[in-house]
């Protein structure tokens, strides 16, 4: 396979990597139209930059849009392999002032949080955390999420990274690294990515639970539903005011409640998400977003909010209702199973740590999703985190030490390919 010398331990140098990284407010923001779209993010990515180019990475760059690109020099022949993760955090919940804390040598108990009191994660509620006892977790404090989603990935590619250049011997295909910022918005891919990437495959480092090779994620389309009303002093009402507010709660009420909904499915079922509602009585946005596995499935959830929304604008002419929907990103698997040779490697690395690969679908997207469109395979690997996007997100270090090794094992099993 390769001639890697005795791996370390990375167990405190990504705790540390983890730790500061998340410390960083990045948090991505849906309504910007900059690119990236918050400053905060380039604060983080100027680290990576300054990090890389200390380390001996090549081609260190920070493009102008936003994507820190670095190349480790390969020691053998094979495919130019990407690695990437994405530097922003979840706009769902708060991610400022996030004060990541260790809990070392995990006792197996619940746990609480400091600027939360009355908030728990208990191994009873959440299993896999009971497999974790022994283990040092990271949390953080009770009142944002962490941001191990993914600032994870990239402690893990990072800590490989220095790896890899501090040891020539290890054998290595030409890599390329990506840290892009916007993937929490759906805007983490530009076009220009898989040109400037120049990557024949790549992995994106942004799963779950051990083990786990995602290459099917959700289709995901996004609808704006724009309800104009007529507006006029409410003392002078009477026959002439057409309230915006109650037909844009009259849409959300006619469709599904009971199911077609986030809380109401699971597995290969998709849904239509209700994620924001701003205006006044003059004139209200909704914002949904519409997920399938399967692109016939995506257009029928599309259709029925169509269909609402002409249901709901033929009960007041006097209203305008436009829904427009756009594309966001498709199911990787429609180019993935034409060639499964990254899935297949990427199993191949995971045996080799002593685990099973396990694929199931992915309840969202990657990165990797748009990638795949455009030309450049790209599964998703674990990391180890859990409960994201909210108050209990946590990882255990040593998850995270098993996806750094896996980085590692990847590279001499591309070497063979």
């Amino acid at each position: 396979m390769s001639d890697t010398p005795d791996t370390p331990d990375f167990t405190e140098e990504l705790i540390d990597r983890l730790t500061r990284y998340c410390a960083i407010d990045s948090q991505s923001d849906a309504s910007s139209p900059t690119s990236p779209s918050t400053a905060s993010q380039l604060d983080m990515q100027r680290l990576l930059v300054a990090e890389l180019q200390e380390m001996g990475a090549e081609d260190v760059t920070l493009t102008d849009y936003g994507v820190v690109l670095a190349t480790i020099p390969g020691t053998r022949d094979g495919p130019i392999v990407g690695l990437l993760a994405h530097v922003d955090t979840a706009p769902q919940f708060n991610a400022r002032g996030v004060k990541p804390r260790v809990i070392k040598g995990y006792n197996g108990g619940t746990i609480t949080f400091p600027d939360a009191p009355d908030l728990v994660l208990s191994p009873e509620e959440f299993p896999y955390l009971a497999e974790k006892q022994g283990h040092d977790l990271i949390t953080a404090s009770g009142t944002t999420l962490l941001g191990a989603d993914d600032k994870a990935g990239v402690a893990i590619l990072m800590t490989a990274a220095r790896h890899f250049l501090a040891n020539p011997g290890i054998a290595r295909p030409r890599l390329r690294l990506a840290f892009t910022p916007d993937e929490e918005i759906g805007r983490g891919v530009d076009k220009r990515l898989p040109a400037d990437l120049g990557a024949d495959f790549a992995y994106t480092f942004d799963g779950g639970r051990l083990g786990e090779i995602e290459y099917e994620t959700f289709s995901a389309d996004l609808a704006t539903v724009t309800v104009t009303g007529v507006s006029i002093h409410p003392g002078l009402a009477t026959g002439k005011l057409v309230n915006a507010i109650h037909l844009a709660a009259r849409i959300i009420e006619t469709l599904p409640q009971a199911t077609m909904t986030p809380e109401t499915t699971s597995g290969r079922e998709g849904f239509i998400h209700a994620t924001d509602m701003e205006g006044d009585a003059s004139e209200m946005v909704l914002t949904f977003i519409l997920r399938d596995f399967e692109l016939d499935g995506l257009a029928a959830k599309g259709a029925l909010l169509r269909l609402v929304c002409e249901a709901v604008a033929a009960t007041e002419p006097r209203a305008r209702i436009r829904c427009d929907i756009r594309p966001q990103y498709r199911n990787m698997r429609y180019w993935l199973e034409k060639d499964m040779t990254p899935v297949e490697l990427a199993r191949d690395a995971v045996r080799d740590l002593g685990l099973e690969p396990v694929s199931v679908p992915i309840r969202g997207g990657t990165d990797g999703s748009r990638l795949t469109e455009m030309g450049v395979p790209c599964p998703n690997l674990f990391t180890g985190m859990q409960n994201i996007h909210g108050p209990l997100e946590w990882i255990s270090a040593q998850d995270m030490d098993v996806a750094t090794r896996l980085c590692l094992a990847l590279a001499g099993r591309a070497c063979a390919a």
